[in-house]
């Protein structure tokens, strides 16, 4: 009789404790150790209507304004130490590259517009997917370069740093000489290509 008070005891213990233990249940065991959202809080991981989309469309702005007003330090502040920039052409370049461009760059017609279309938020990482259109001089003609962009953020000191930018130059099909004219462009801003696709 003992032996089976004692095996009930412990059977009735293994039971109050496992029922303690019970996982919570998948989608928020995802968002407490990600640091993302629950599916609950937040149905959808990529937006393309939503107050992050105008967040991120600030900071873009704030980008666009840096390079258009030659502004180091508004650059500065969009920028992560950590920043890596790979141009269409496949020139990788950092942030103090970057921010030498803005100062010493030769071409003063520069003028660039981007606007968010999809974000994903990853906790304290973002994804950035949009458009662009950079308008400057080639030789002495003004063209209007048309690509899209895929920019990575961290989120940092309460505030976002962008830490990764890709950027896809869109082709003109419609002319037949702009793959040639392209590819003599005499661009020196990093953040944009040459055009080029061949070694270099």
């Amino acid at each position: 009789m003992p032996r089976f008070t004692a095996c009930f005891s412990a059977l009735l213990l293994s039971c109050s404790v496992a029922f303690t233990q019970t996982p919570a249940p998948v989608s928020s065991a995802l968002g407490a150790h990600t640091g993302s959202p629950s599916v609950a809080s937040d149905p959808g991981v990529t937006t393309t209507q939503s107050p992050e989309i105008n967040q991120f469309q600030k900071i873009e702005d704030s980008w666009s304004n840096a390079i258009n007003a030659r502004d180091q330090y508004g650059l500065e502040l969009v920028l992560s130490p950590l920043f890596v920039d790979v141009a269409a052409s496949g020139e990788i370049t950092t942030r103090n590259q970057q921010l030498a461009n803005v100062i010493t760059g030769d071409d003063k017609t520069i003028w660039l517009t981007q606007k968010v279309i999809t974000v994903r938020m990853l906790g304290d990482i973002a994804v950035a997917n949009g458009t662009y259109t950079l308008h400057h001089k080639v030789n002495s003609a003004q063209v209007d370069e048309k690509g899209v962009f895929t920019h990575v953020f961290e989120r940092l000191r309460g505030g976002w740093v962008c830490v990764n930018s890709q950027r896809t130059a869109l082709r003109d099909d419609a002319s037949g000489n702009s793959k040639k004219k392209s590819s003599s462009e005499p661009f020196h801003f990093p953040l944009f290509s040459k055009g080029d696709k061949g070694p270099q």
